[in-house]
């Protein structure tokens, strides 16, 4: 526990951390103080001046946010000296602003409109012509209306230290300072954290722009249906119809903050798509079409030909809640033939073997020592990797970053082994075993002592040691370093961060024990209820009947006889789990669209017309219970305990004492053939901007999938000028219409 000390501001005393922030004090305790450029968590600014407070034995006001609290300091934040001042700083801020707030998206949630407004008075006597730049875009998602900068400077500040990516900063000096970019173009991952950072319009939602008022939408916090991290999120609607999505810390403290990636902020046009499964579909005959049907004729027709064939099997996709998984599981169990397995997402290697709690993102934020072993988390799991590059620039962790090419994330790396192709397992059999040092050193290509100063960085850590383990790692390698983890560190803590592709990977491992692969479901059943959709459908070529819940027509829909409309994640209650073992809520901010139902409640209807009951209260929370008395790490979870935010429930995995067996891993390691590095640095986006059934959707990613090529004209759309694949259009009429010459000569 820190030291305390006392500390007065106007006039109360108050007990506080030696060394806390002024600002962030001072609010902690009520106390309001306007500020732009201080963003908690973040290098200090303090370039707006607006967080002026007086300081008894200081000889004039100082910035809240640069000072410290030491023993016995006097705090005054409201004066009329005070005022005076943060009034001149507001005044000299709307010198140049346009004051288009009628028209301006950012009104109503505008920090500068809000503060501004807090006074109501403020003296403008400043009556030269205001600078004036006309709109324009940045990227396909990211709009940028210059004239409305204040110069705070956060966008640079996140997209440096969040993203590592540098892609806007500030040019020119003095009174021509700007935010820009290089080129004129972004060319970066399109987090549109910048936008979330942002306190005015200047930066702005290309996929929302000039649809409604935040006032207008109603916000439902939920969970990210596509990351394993799990970031929290706020969906906005309106009369039925999702229009944004933006991090849920702008309305509720969540566990990523306002941080959120490209695909969980932008790519939510999928679930009100025109594409939509609308109605339940029978398929009568092989190789025939799928036919509109009743819910009621495609329930019996399905019930029918799955009490038919005797054997049924079930696979649950990791995309689904945790309600969904489990109750196709109980359908296995009462109404199928008790086999049953999960699409994509095999995570016993790590949880078989665990040795060590898991870490959550905050212990990765101030680790001491982190360790990645294969995988791309800037690519899959975003806040997993912006969690790791604030350790390391802002607390100055050690990252030891292990790959066999040079990912993105390895620039911030403070040591980085860069390993032949296909030859990182062999870093995981130098963690357990240090006589395999010189062995794995060989496979992997490099230099002995690279290996060995890792293994001492680790050993000598002081403070939580965070060991991250790839997907792409064989299933022998993820086992054996789950295993030795707790053996690794000398008076540290390890922890252990596993990076599984879905959202809710490790839910549907939790709900499924007992489970079996894909392939055995698949041959030894004679009838498939499928939740989801497969990673790949060929399997399902010699299947028999098959029954489907989906919310678009895929690759796996066309194996199947039956199709049932499922309800995207904005339309149902539940949970999903994310990586760090948290269980958080997804909550429903619209009505099913169409005929669609949520996935446990199809699978609970078809149960019960083959005369089986999964649950008596047909709710998502009723099913919740009975997860909670049938998962023994969900024991006592209700969804009132999921209520905070702030605080999300987690479950704990059990861990264990037994080693796995290093044989396997070694016998592998010794084939491994001699291969060359591969020196290529992936593009930017190469697996986060791919088109997949729901990012598909979302016109803006085909863009992003095509290579994100610059327009001519950033003054207009990029939608206006290309075609989806990336192509120029031919008819760029209403795009001539606006030249480069009016960059120069705005509204002439």
């Amino acid at each position: 526990m820190s030291e305390q000390i006392k500390v007065t501001i106007n006039e109360q005393e108050f007990d506080v951390d030696n060394g806390a922030r002024l600002i962030d004090v001072c609010r902690e305790k009520g106390f309001g103080i306007p500020s732009f450029c201080y963003y908690k968590d973040l290098e200090l600014q303090a370039s707006c001046r607006m967080c002026l407070v007086r300081i008894d034995k200081m000889p004039k006001l100082q910035t809240s946010c640069t000072i410290k609290c030491t023993d016995g300091m006097v705090v005054t934040t409201a004066s009329e000296e005070v005022e005076k001042a943060q009034r001149a700083m507001g005044e000299f801020l709307l010198t140049n602003h346009p004051l288009d707030c009628p028209v301006c998206d950012r009104g109503g949630e505008c920090e500068l409109q809000e503060v501004i407004f807090d006074w109501g008075d403020v003296e403008q006597r400043f009556s030269e012509k205001k600078n004036a730049a006309p709109e324009k875009y940045l990227s396909p998602i990211v709009a940028n209306d210059p004239q409305r900068c204040i110069l705070c400077k956060r966008c640079t500040r996140v997209c440096s230290e969040w993203m590592g990516e540098d892609a806007i900063e500030a040019g020119n000096r003095g009174a021509n300072t700007v935010i820009g970019t290089y080129g004129g173009w972004l060319g970066c991952s399109q987090c549109g954290n910048c936008i979330e950072v942002c306190p005015t319009g200047t930066l702005l939602d290309g996929v929302y722009r000039h649809e409604t008022r935040p006032w207008e939408l109603e916000q439902t916090v939920s969970t990210d249906v596509y990351s394993s991290d799990g970031m929290q999120i706020s969906i906005g609607s309106r009369a039925g119809r999702v229009h944004r999505i933006v991090a849920r810390d702008r309305y509720v403290n969540g566990l990523n903050g306002e941080f959120l990636d490209v695909k969980a902020r932008f790519a939510h046009e999928f679930i009100d798509h025109a594409d939509r499964i609308k109605t339940p579909m029978i398929r009568y005959s092989k190789g025939g079409k799928l036919i509109p049907a009743t819910w009621d004729a495609a329930i019996k027709y399905a019930s029918e030909k799955l009490k038919a064939a005797g054997s049924i099997g079930v696979i649950a996709s990791p995309r689904l809640t945790n309600e969904a998984v489990f109750t196709l599981r109980i359908f296995a169990e009462m109404a199928g033939s008790g086999s049953y397995a999960v699409a994509d997402a095999d995570l016993s290697p790590v949880f078989d073997n665990l040795s060590v709690p898991l870490a959550t993102h905050d212990q990765i934020r101030y680790a001491s020592t982190i360790v990645l072993i294969g995988g791309e988390p800037e690519e899959e799991q975003t806040f997993t990797a912006k969690q790791i590059r604030q350790a390391v620039k802002n607390s100055g962790a050690k990252f030891i970053c292990v790959n066999d090419r040079p990912i993105n994330l390895s620039r911030a790396a403070t040591q980085f082994i860069h390993a032949n192709v296909g030859t990182v397992d062999a870093f995981a059999l130098a963690l357990a075993d240090g006589g395999s040092v010189k062995l794995s050193a060989e496979k992997m290509g490099v230099e002995a002592n690279e290996i060995e100063s890792a293994l001492t960085t680790i050993k000598d850590s002081t403070g939580d040691v965070v060991v991250c383990i790839g997907g792409d790692l064989s299933a022998d390698a993820q086992a054996v370093v789950a295993s030795c983890a707790s053996s690794l560190a000398g008076n540290a803590r390890v922890l252990l961060h596993p990076l599984p592709k879905h959202n809710n990977s490790v839910g549907a491992f939790d709900m499924t024990s007992g489970r079996k692969k894909v392939d055995e479901v698949v041959e030894s059943s004679k009838a498939l209820l499928i939740g989801g959709s497969l990673q790949d459908a060929s399997i399902l070529e010699s299947a028999g009947f098959i029954v489907v819940q989906e919310l678009f027509q895929t690759e796996t829909t066309e194996h199947a006889d039956v199709v049932f409309p499922a309800a995207s994640f904005a339309e149902v209650d539940g949970t999903y789990t994310n990586n760090a073992g948290n269980v958080q809520r997804v909550r429903k901010a619209i009505e099913p669209l169409h005929q669609s139902k949520p996935d446990w409640m199809i699978t609970s209807m078809i149960a019960r017309e083959l005369g089986v009951e999964i649950t008596e209260d047909w709710s998502a929370s009723a099913v919740f219970r009975s997860i909670a008395a049938g998962v023994p790490a969900y024991e006592g979870l209700r969804y009132p305990a999921m209520k905070d935010e702030s605080s999300p429930a987690r479950v704990s995995h059990g861990t264990t004492d037994v080693r796995a067996d290093l044989g396997g891993l070694k016998s592998a390691v010794e084939k491994f053939d001699s291969t060359e590095k591969n020196t290529e640095t992936p593009r930017v986006g190469h697996k986060l901007h791919r088109l997949t059934t729901m990012t598909s959707k979302t016109a803006q990613f085909h863009l992003l999938a095509a290579g994100n090529p610059k327009p001519e004209n950033l003054l207009v759309s990029p939608l206006a000028q290309f075609e989806l694949d990336g192509t120029p259009r031919v008819d760029l009429a209403d795009a001539a219409a606006v030249g480069a010459a009016d960059r120069s000569a705005p509204g002439k």
